[in-house]
C-alpha cells in the first residue's frame, strides 16, 4: 500500500511524533485529539484537522489511534460515532495504544462484520523511539492486513513483528511492561546506591550500561533520574494502567507475578504523592525518600 489518507486519532507525547513521520513520509495526514491545541505542531506540518472520531472513520483508508486508556479505546471504537460504525468497507485500523488483549479481540470480531480490517499494535521505545521512528511494534491479527500496513508501520518503527491473531499484540506488549517493571526498579537502586557509595552515577553507568545489567531504561531513564529530569517520556498514570492490565491478565492465566505487583505498589506511592503526570523513571524519587528515612 502506498500514499493512503491516514486518520490519525491521539497526539500525545508519543503520537505526536509518530504522526509527524506519516507526513514527513509524504502521507496525507487527517488528525483529532481532544484538545486542538496539542496537534498544533502536526497542522503547521500540513496534517489536517477533523472535529470527530466520525470524521476521521469516514475519510481514512487506514485510522491509527494512540489513545490513553482503555475505556478510550472502547468509545473510539465501538461507539456509535465511533470508527467500527463509521468506517469505510477495506478500511484498515491499528490500535497502537497499550490496551487490554479481551478488548482488542472483541475490536476485531467488530470490526470483520464490517469488512474491516483491524489490528492492536502497541509499541514500546517511549518519546526516544517516536521521535527516532525506532519503536518496537507488536502486531496482532491477520497476516494479510499486517502485510498491507507494514510499509506504514515501518515509517514509525525498526522493530515490527506480527506475534499472532487479534490480542497478541497487547499481549507481547503486557510481557513487555512485566520486564520493565522490576526492571525500573533495579535501575532506579543501583543509581542510588552509587551516589550512596560516593561513586559517579555517570561514571558507573559507562561500566554497567553493556554488560550483563545492560537495558534500554538503564541507557536512557537513568541519565534522566542522575539530571533530576521526571518529565514523562512515558506516564506513570500509564505505566499504573498497563501494569493494572498485566495483573488481570496474569491471574486470568493463574500466573504468580510478584515483582510486577511490588512495582504497581511503588507506583502508587507516588500516585497518591500527585505524581502521576511524571515520567516512569520518578521511581527514583520515591525510594531516595525512603533512603532518607530508615
Amino acid at each position: 500500500m502506498t500514499k493512503e489518507k491516514i486518520g490519525f486519532i491521539g497526539t500525545g507525547v508519543m503520537g505526536q511524533s509518530m504522526a509527524g513521520h506519516l507526513i514527513d513520509a509524504g502521507y496525507e495526514v487527517l488528525v483529532y485529539t481532544r484538545t486542538k491545541t496539542r496537534a498544533q505542531a502536526l497542522l503547521e506540518k500540513g496534517a489536517k484537522w477533523k472535529e470527530t472520531v466520525r470524521e476521521v472513520a469516514e475519510q481514512s483508508d487506514v485510522i491509527i489511534t494512540m489513545v490513553g486508556y482503555p475505556h478510550d479505546v472502547k468509545e473510539i471504537y465501538l461507539g456509535k460515532d465511533g470508527i467500527i460504525h463509521n468506517a469505510k468497507k477495506g478500511c484498515y485500523t491499528i490500535d497502537m495504544t497499550t490496551s487490554s488483549p479481551i478488548l482488542a479481540r472483541e475490536i476485531y470480531q467488530a470490526a470483520k462484520e464490517k469488512h474491516i480490517h483491524a489490528l492492536d499494535a502497541p509499541v514500546s521505545g517511549g518519546d526516544i523511539g517516536a521521535q527516532k521512528a525506532t519503536l518496537a511494534i507488536m502486531v496482532g491479527g491477520d497476516s494479510e492486513a499486517f502485510s498491507a500496513v507494514t510499509p506504514i508501520l515501518e515509517k514509525m518503527g525498526t522493530n515490527i513483528v506480527l506475534q499472532g491473531s487479534a490480542g497478541a499484540g497487547q499481549h507481547t506488549k503486557m510481557c513487555n511492561q512485566i520486564a520493565i517493571a522490576s526492571n525500573m526498579m533495579g535501575v532506579c537502586e543501583a543509581i542510588l546506591y552509587a551516589e550512596k557509595a560516593g561513586l559517579d552515577p555517570n561514571t558507573v553507568l559507562k561500566s554497567i550500561e553493556t554488560g550483563a545489567a545492560g537495558s534500554w531504561s538503564l541507557s536512557n531513564l537513568a541519565p534522566r533520574m542522575i539530571k533530576g529530569d521526571f518529565e514523562p517520556g512515558f506516564y506513570i498514570k500509564h505505566f499504573l494502567k498497563d501494569m493494572k492490565i498485566a495483573i488481570e491478565s496474569a491471574e486470568e492465566m493463574e500466573l504468580y507475578t510478584p515483582g510486577l505487583k511490588l512495582a504497581k505498589s511503588l507506583y502508587e506511592q507516588l500516585e497518591k504523592q500527585g505524581d502521576d503526570n511524571k515520567g516512569t523513571q520518578a521511581l527514583y524519587t520515591l525510594l531516595k525518600q525512603h533512603a532518607l528515612t530508615v
